[in-house]
């Protein structure tokens, strides 16, 4: 490296140490929990519960202690008691998750002392525990992570538990529309033993549509499974062929595309032999780039996460680790940056980091666009929240999906912007990290630039919404099929309203309509009619829910467009 390459790369470190800071100001936002000790520790969620529009705080606890949740109002946290009986029992996984699509959150809580607990949100709030008439095992399971997916596309969110145990294997539940869920194991062809699973994430790795499921298990005995979604309700492992299967102390499977070329990466914390950074090579493969990113860590790490710190572009890395810096050469935590694909470790943003910690997530407390950190420890005076008081004045948006055909909380969906040119990329989980839940909302840091080229929504139903020159620094709410409603031709301006629709579809055209044809992705015609007008109300109730496209025919020329019925 020539000398002022070499100045101008150091300056860039120290420019970039200076950018990023992070404040523990959990005591100060009205957040006081001590979590008690528990093997291998507890579960969070920094996810907005009540769709306020402000990401909330649900904390998993040791046994004999309630599950906490913490309501965010305007930046700051009060402590709510949910209607949730018997709740001191020891928890690991908690997820918020729509299971029926009715835009209320549901709650599902793992344990590995206790069964496995399902509450519908009646609305406001109101939980009712449907455990039973879920169909869901009432045995202990001894459940540490919970992965919620669409396998199959049908529109509801499925799930698959990770069972730390030799004799009891994993669970793939599938969702059935109706509050209920059936045990697939046997026809999905998984795995019928136990294999010490921690936790794991659903990942459409080979870009085919279809989510499979990456498994992080603890011995070395044991290596990690990827699934491969056949794209007929079964499954394959194909771990050797994918290079995923290392033989590790696995403890998390975390999910994002580091070098930004829409293929997604998995990173993997381990014990003191050193995390692993997968690479998705792009053809079904994957190679280990631990060492030439800088991502290794040798301590005892758990819980990881991928943000963008300091929201320049780019995604950085925030591990925990079993450690509290006492114990000399072991990190209690690592932030690797993100410097062009290579990482750099700077712990001086983030001070005081010294507790023994296990789960991570990330939300964003005031919405002001940088991402905070909630850190799970045990035995310790408090739990950390990491606010992001970075100093800088870089740009950004947040990205929060609704999903119409696509379950409710758009899981699965791949989020693509474009900015002068360079692309980032998000990918949708609920359920991920170690026994965490981030954010719905998903966060783009684009540094200075003033505009954003695009935003492209690539949904499980195979909807694509695309909106242009957006504006930076805003909350920008996607529902499935939103960018379908207006098309533009030469010839003509066509209007369809609303879209997505459920009972009647509005036409206004330039056009003097002759004849109307509506026909789904198989090319079988559903509706074909013959008018003579400019405003048409369509009836489509008799539609099933899904993609179609809409022909009108006049005497001069034809235009074709597409709209969902919901």
């Amino acid at each position: 490296m020539k000398f002022y390459q070499l100045i101008l790369y150091l300056l860039s470190i120290n420019l970039s140490v200076a950018q990023i800071a992070f404040d523990n100001e959990a005591e100060a936002l009205g957040v006081e929990i001590i979590c008690g000790n528990t093997l291998f520790g507890n579960g969070v969620s920094f996810f907005d519960y009540d769709n306020d529009g402000w990401d909330d705080l649900t904390v998993a606890t040791a046994d004999g202690d309630p599950i906490r949740f913490y309501k965010n109002i305007n930046g700051n946290f009060v402590e709510q008691t949910l209607n949730i009986t018997n709740n001191n029992w020891r928890n690991k996984q908690v997820n918020w998750v729509d299971i029926d699509n009715d835009g209320d959150n549901d709650l599902f809580v793992t344990s590995d002392t206790s069964i496995n607990r399902l509450y519908e949100n009646l609305g406001n709030m109101i939980l009712q525990d449907i455990t039973t008439s879920s169909g869901m095992l009432s045995e202990v399971l001894v459940t540490y992570g919970a992965s919620w997916g669409d396998y199959n596309n049908d529109g509801f969110l499925d799930v698959f538990l990770s069972n730390r145990d030799t004799t009891i294997p994993n669970v793939l539940y599938k969702n059935n529309g109706n509050n209920t869920f059936s045990l697939v194991n046997t026809e999905a062809d998984l795995i019928t033993t136990g294999t010490l699973s921690f936790c794991s994430a659903f990942i459409d790795y080979n870009k085919d549509g279809f989510q499979d499921i990456y498994v992080a298990n603890d011995k070395v005995e044991y290596p990690n499974s990827m699934y491969k979604n056949n794209g007929d309700g079964t499954f394959t492992e194909v771990g050797f062929e994918t290079g995923t299967d290392i033989a590790i102390d696995a403890m998390s499977v975390t999910i994002g595309d580091y070098n930004s070329d829409s293929w997604l990466d998995i990173y993997v914390t381990n014990d003191v032999v050193g995390n692993v950074l997968l690479k998705n090579n792009g053809n079904g493969t994957f190679s280990d780039v631990t060492l030439s990113s800088n991502t290794v860590m040798n301590s005892v790490a758990w819980g990881s996460v991928f943000l963008d710190a300091e929201n320049d572009g780019d995604l950085d890395i925030y591990v925990s680790a079993e450690h509290d810096g006492t114990v000399s050469g072991y990190l209690s935590s690592a932030l690797f940056t993100n410097n062009n694909d290579e990482f750099i470790l700077e712990n001086e943003a983030i001070p005081d980091d010294y507790a023994i910690s296990y789960s991570n997530a990330i939300g964003d407390i005031d919405n002001d666009g940088y991402p905070e950190i909630l850190v799970n420890n045990i035995n310790h005076d408090n739990i950390f929240l990491w606010k992001n008081n970075s100093n800088n004045t870089n740009n950004w948006l947040k990205v929060k999906l609704e999903g119409t055909i696509s379950n409710r909380n758009g899981i699965g969906s791949m989020i693509e912007i474009s900015v002068n040119g360079e692309k980032q990329y998000r990918y949708t989980l609920n359920g991920e990290g170690y026994l965490s839940q981030n954010s719905a909302s998903e966060i783009f840091g684009i540094g200075d630039a003033t505009v954003i080229d695009y935003v492209k929504v690539n949904w499980l139903s195979g909807t694509e919404d695309i909106f242009y020159n957006v504006s930076p620094n805003q909350n920008l709410k996607i529902v499935e099929g939103s960018s379908l409603s207006i098309e533009e031709s030469n010839t003509s301006k066509i209007k369809l309203f609303p879209i997505p629709t459920t009972e009647i579809l509005n036409i206004e055209s330039s056009l003097h309509i002759e004849e109307v044809m509506v026909y789904n992705l198989l090319g079988e015609v559903n509706i074909s009619t013959h008018v003579y007008k400019n405003e048409i109300s369509l009836d489509v109730t008799s539609l099933k829910p899904g993609i179609y496209f809409l022909r009108l025919s006049s005497n001069s020329s034809q235009e074709i467009m597409k709209f969902i019925k919901k």
